[in-house]
């Protein structure tokens, strides 16, 4: 595969992505987004009674054209994070499954102009259920949306000809520098693959990035704009499917 033919103006690409949809996020991350001329990715729990009024700032958000994304309902993650059972491994294909489409069907209330969707795995735990009784739930997501976003190995990005759109790779990148994360989207792009940034707070009190180094990341993507695509999620992966999918056609052909 010609990646540079792929990329064409770009090196590769870069998203940048934000989890469990905070206040922190509405504060400071888009802020600073906006400031800088760049859309990052979204995903939101839509859990609780209160999730219309409590969601409500998101649709302003999205009308500013950054991508908004499931992330379950009520969020699961292991039993050996939350410390007592009611995690991941308690849990069967039919209730994630319920848990996935309930907050989809709130999220399209939310935004219902949004024609693509993604989704990113809580605590990025892909399975339910435990020992032998394990199981993906990838092809629930597969299915569903357009991309579902994993954890992935440090320092490498996702492949286009390759990568599967169900688990794309992302790097969680909090107590980075501005310099490791410049870095990391420079080696990643530089090999013409996607990289997929993770964040859950800037300058918070949990899985944090400090505001200078954010900051300095989007600075330097801004400066570096003609050849590093910064695009949503789903922008990222539109394209990549609609190139595997002209390449399984011209496989079979």
């Amino acid at each position: 595969m010609d990646l540079e033919a792929f990329w064409a103006p770009y090196q590769g690409a870069v998203s940048l992505t934000f989890d469990d949809g905070t206040q922190n996020h509405l504060d400071k991350a888009i802020p600073a987004l906006d400031e800088f001329g760049l859309k990052g990715s979204f995903y939101l729990n839509p859990g609780g009674e209160d999730w219309p009024a409590r969601l409500a700032p998101w649709q302003a958000v999205a009308a500013r054209g950054h991508e908004i994304g499931n992330h379950t309902l009520t969020h699961p993650c292991p039993n050996n994070i939350l410390g007592q059972p009611g995690g991941f491994e308690d849990l069967s294909l039919a209730e994630i499954e319920a848990d996935i489409l309930e907050a989809q069907a709130r999220l399209e209330q939310l935004v219902p102009g949004q024609a693509r969707w993604t989704f990113a795995y809580p605590c990025y735990r892909t399975t339910v259920g435990r020992g032998p009784g394990r199981q993906s739930y990838v092809p629930l997501v597969a299915e569903r949306f357009l991309a579902g976003r994993v954890w992935g190995e440090y320092g490498f990005g996702n492949h286009p000809g390759v990568t599967d759109l169900a688990c794309v790779w992302s790097q969680s990148v909090e107590r980075m520098s501005g310099y490791e994360m410049i870095g990391l989207v420079e080696e990643i792009t530089a090999q013409g693959r996607w990289a997929i940034l993770v964040f859950h707070e800037i300058d918070g009190a949990r899985l944090t990035v400090g505001s200078h180094d954010f900051r300095m990341l989007l600075n330097h993507l801004r400066r570096r704009a003609a050849a590093i695509w910064t695009a949503p999620v789903a922008a990222v992966a539109l394209k990549i499917a609609r190139f595997q999918a002209m390449e399984r056609r011209s496989d079979s052909a």
